[in-house]
């Protein structure tokens, strides 16, 4: 069972995948603790239909409040002053090091003519409280990769290592500026790792054959003959690192998974999808009885191809016309198929990923590949626009199953030349698709066609895909059919035969490969980066059609940019209005949501877009829209440069303000910051302002605000305060109080102080401004976030604050626990009492479907006596571990000295109860004088949910059970 980890620096609570439509979300796994046996284990991943949980505010602001002690280094503090008010110094909460550096408004280095590498070594050594790194460290660093963008940035990616293998998912990262002037540096880096790594005893085919099994739960007979695999350092924690192997799959026919396997145990430490998925996509417009294509086109002849250059049908780009594929150098002269130097385009109708017998495009008579469409006919089609299959008829897709294949090439062919010229510059140095490189774009079309006797399922119908792997790793697109289901009525085409469906796919291929870690894995992760993934896609490929004339964007008109024109999926919309939706518009092609209300969107709607929550393609519009802003008032060309340049700026898993700050230091390098101005103004009136707030890419309820960067005459005010117990109203001290109102990038807290013995703080030179994340944690007490009005003359806040008395930080500790030790894998004892989001994760052995299982227990030492007045327990799963492994029955005994214990509760969490903190309720008598906390598992959910562990031993409850906090309240026993 693969298990999360929630303490990598680039991997957020979980990942969210891209498409153009609703996807599930997988949570990166940490693996529980494996005995030696090398071989790897036949566990599988979380259930396909299984979304784990959106993380809680309260989650999120734990896991930002662990990051206090690291903010008070001198030379972080010191930094931070030098950066000014738009310097962006934000620390990562699992390294305590540099998540991010740079400033919006200008540079961190003056020019040099010292080599890029040097200025950022320089750099690094020069900080070691910000980066924690020692010097001998820094130059330890290996430089990965070096290239230099269209508009003359230098981008150097440095990696850590030992004993020679790279450590995943940090390192260093850093952008010069072509007079040699340092832009950024992002990253995280590890600041302790061990000399040495444990040999592997897992060879890579077993670490492949795992990461399979992992999502399909079956054997390895997933594999394909393009699945990768390399070895990794995986750091836990402290000193602990594992030796692993980074595997890239394609296990289930319609997806890319990267993990990350113990190359000891054969155990899975991490799960990301790489793939982009849609269930209901764009299409187009037409004018009823238009030719679709030209019966006087020239002849064909080699490396010809009859194309339209929109969709079939559309008013402008509908009609098919003759296009040479090999006078672009698309594809080789007299080629025998459609493999050439941009992609690899085959109709993979069964869904194995390899090309079969007919599955190729072999050219026509004469050597073209120049195939009419045949239109069908029949209730639904030409009204207004052709159908290209039957529904009601197998195999009636082969008619066009050539046409589209080639119809599909030309699309790709023709976005590849646009991403890669000036203002964009999508190149090869910069890891865009390229045979030469050997990573050309696999097209899969009329994907899974015939999987359900010459027909589509329904996981093959209405849906298209790109998965994007480590640059010099082909990609793979599907294009699957469309059609009718119970409830909606769709066309039934071809996603491949619309152009705006292939370049929004192709998009994500330039968002995963510009977003990336020091290693060139994509970390366009968490709910905003996910959200944003989609809303670029949407963006570039509409962009392309409206400069194109293909498109019409009327500047006295809203509403006219949309993914979804109408006739082809009206009655599955995969976006909810266009993007040229302004803030307050009336036009009724801009209805907004019933949550949201009408017009545009703002970053308050965050969540309340789709009916059912968060979701990364519904959430995504509200990005492209203020995209479409930008570009309204900017121009086509500098936006395009902006958001590409900002991309290879942007730190990993991004927020929407993350990004805000790097368009704005692209405009700083590629426009010598002309456009700051009308920039602030965008986004500050898509409510993501100076003061907005975001904890993380995973925080689903952002905070949104309308104001501009604070001027030079902003007054600055001094605020201040006491923080007290709730309880018993005595001074806190230990206790930080930070201002992360404009933690959107503006550091995790720009403005902070740690409460003295009698409980008061100041915190000097903070801007006026209504802060709307402020927050007071530490020392046992839990987070409290609260928004505070900063005004001359009254700023003062107090705080009343809530001690957990079995928290770590406030002095408590485990004094005994049975079962696996998972400490190194991040599921130890230990995650029960760290106030964060990291679980107790142990083995269910014994017993059926999670009943019955061999007790295991946590007992916890409270730093004094307590007289408890409430104890809570949240069971939810965690570490990968789906919901079935969330604790069930349970236990809880109470013992004042450790050795006399007192049965105080007893019962069975349900899935109800899972993503919550619940009361127990504790027996007469035994919540007094207590000192130590003894929690048994029992069980798990498994049954709960309907599992039977002797039909499927997949899901987690059949192996696994976990809780994740214990929390204690009350006062100090007297007497």
């Amino acid at each position: 069972m693969a298990r999360a980890s929630l303490r990598r620096t680039r991997t957020t609570i979980f990942t969210a995948t891209a498409g153009l439509a609703l996807t599930a979300a997988i949570l990166p796994g940490t693996a529980h603790a494996a005995s030696d046996d090398p071989t790897p284990s036949a566990d599988t991943g979380i259930p396909a239909a299984q979304t784990p949980p959106i993380p809680s505010q309260q989650a999120l602001i734990r896991r930002d409040a662990r990051l206090a002690k690291a903010e008070q280094r001198p030379g972080v503090r010191k930094l931070r002053d030098q950066l000014g008010t738009q310097g962006v110094l934000e620390l990562d909460p699992a390294t305590g090091t540099a998540r991010q550096v740079a400033k919006l408004d200008g540079y961190l280095t003056p020019p040099s003519d010292d080599s890029p590498r040097d200025i950022v070594r320089d750099y690094l050594q020069a900080h070691p409280d910000v980066f924690g790194l020692a010097d001998v460290q820094v130059n330890d660093l290996t430089l990965r990769k070096q290239y230099t963008d269209v508009a003359g940035t230098r981008h150097l990616s440095f990696l850590q290592s030992v004993d020679g293998v790279p450590v995943f998912g940090n390192g260093v990262k850093a952008n010069v500026s072509r007079d040699g002037r340092l832009i950024s540096v992002l990253g995280a880096p590890v600041p302790r790792l061990p000399s040495t790594l444990a040999r592997a005893r897992v060879t890579p085919t077993q670490a492949r054959d795992t990461a399979v099994r992992d999502i399909t739960g079956a054997g390895a007979d997933g594999s394909t003959p393009t699945d990768t695999a390399k070895q990794v350092v995986y750091p836990v924690s402290g000193h602990t690192a594992r030796r692993a192997w980074q595997t890239v799959t394609s296990p289930d026919g319609h997806g890319m998974w990267l993990h990350v396997v113990d190359a000891v145990s054969g155990r899975v430490l991490y799960r990301q999808n790489l793939s982009s998925d849609l269930t209901a996509s764009p299409a187009g417009t037409s004018a009823a009885g238009q030719p679709l294509y030209d019966a006087a086109a020239a002849p064909a002849s080699s490396g010809k191809v009859l194309v339209w250059d929109r969709y079939p049908g559309a008013p402008a780009g509908g009609k098919q016309a003759l296009r040479n594929l090999t006078a672009k150098g698309w594809l080789p002269k007299n080629a025998k198929t459609l493999d050439g130097r941009i992609a690899h385009a085959f109709s993979d109708v069964n869904d194995n990923n390899k090309v079969d017998k007919g599955e190729e495009i072999t050219p026509a008579a004469g050597g073209s590949f120049a195939f009419p469409f045949k239109p069908f006919t029949g209730n639904g089609c030409d009204d207004p626009l052709p159908c290209s299959w039957n529904q009601q008829k197998p195999n009636s897709w082969k008619t066009n199953r050539k046409q589209n294949a080639a119809q599909v090439y030309y699309y790709l062919g023709t976005f590849h030349d646009h991403l890669a010229a000036a203002p964009i510059g999508f190149t090869r140095k910069a890891g865009n698709f390229d045979g030469r490189d050997g990573d050309a774009v696999q097209a899969q079309t009329d994907d899974g066609a015939a999987v359900d006797n010459g027909l589509p399922d329904e996981n093959h119908l209405n849906n298209a895909n790109m998965g994007t792997p480590p640059d010099g790793q082909p990609p793979t697109m599907q294009m699957y059919l469309t059609g009718s289901g119970p409830g909606y009525d769709v066309l039934q085409g071809n996603w491949g035969d619309d152009a705006a469906t292939v370049y929004h796919e192709y998009t994500h291929g330039l968002s995963n490969r510009l977003v990336v870690d020091a290693d060139g894995v994509s970390a366009l992760t968490g709910q905003q980066g996910g959200a944003m993934g989609e809303a670029w896609s949407d963006w570039y490929a509409l962009d392309f059609l409206v400069n194109q004339k293909l498109l019409k964007d009327s500047p006295r008109k809203d509403g006219d940019v949309a993914l979804d024109p109408p006739h082809w999926t009206d009655e599955l919309p995969s976006r909810s209005q266009p993007l040229d939706c302004p803030v307050g518009s009336k036009s009724a092609k801009c209805p907004g949501t019933k949550a949201s209300g009408p017009g545009g969107y703002t970053y308050g709607d965050y969540g309340k877009i789709r009916d059912n929550g968060p979701e990364v393609h519904a959430d995504g519009e509200i990005w492209s829209e203020t995209l479409w802003d930008l570009r309204t008032k900017l121009g086509s060309k500098l936006t395009e440069s902006l958001l590409t340049r900002a991309m290879e700026l942007s730190p990993a898993a991004p927020t929407f303000l993350d990004q805000r700050n790097a368009i704005l230091q692209a405009d700083t390098v590629v426009n010598h910051g002309r456009a700051h101005k009308t920039i602030w103004k965008v986004f500050a009136h898509r409510g993501m302002g100076y003061f907005a707030a975001a904890l993380s890419a995973d925080d689903t309820q952002p905070d949104e605000d309308f104001s501009l960067p604070p001027g030079p005459g902003t007054k600055r005010v001094t605020l201040s305060g006491k923080v007290s117990d709730d309880s018993t109203g005595t001074p806190v001290s230990g206790v930080t109080v930070s201002v992360s109102g404009h933690s959107s990038g503006f550091p995790g807290a720009d403005f902070s102080a740690v409460t003295k013995a009698d409980g008061t703080y100041t915190i000097t030179g903070v801007p006026e401004g209504t802060y709307r994340k402020v927050y007071a944690s530490g020392n046992g007490y839990e987070p409290t976030v609260r928004t505070i009005d900063v005004k001359a003359g009254s700023a003062d806040a107090d705080w009343q604050l809530r001690r957990d008395w079995a928290s770590s930080s406030g002095g408590a500790a485990i004094a005994d626990f049975t079962g696996t030790d998972n400490t190194q894998y991040g599921c130890g004892p230990d995650g029960l009492i760290d106030m964060a989001s990291a679980v107790w994760g142990s083995d269910a052995t014994g017993g059926t479907n999670g009943t019955g299982v061999d007790p295991v227990h946590n007992t916890v030492k409270l730093p004094k006596a307590v007289d408890i007045g409430e104890l809570l327990v949240d069971p939810t799963a965690g570490c990968g571990d789906d919901t079935t492994a969330s604790l069930g029955d349970y236990r809880i005994d109470t013992s004042p000295d450790g050795t006399t214990w007192t049965t105080a509760a007893e019962g069975h969490f349900k899935p109800a109860d899972t993503g919550r903190q619940n009361a127990v309720t504790l027996k007469d008598g035994s919540g007094q004088n207590v000192q130590y906390v003894r929690l048994i598992m029992l069980g798990n959910q498994a049954a709960d949910n309907g599992v039977d562990c002797a039909k499927d031993s997949s899901p987690s409850g059949c192996r696994y059970l976990d809780a994740t906090e214990l929390t204690v309240h009350g006062t100090p026993h007297q007497g």
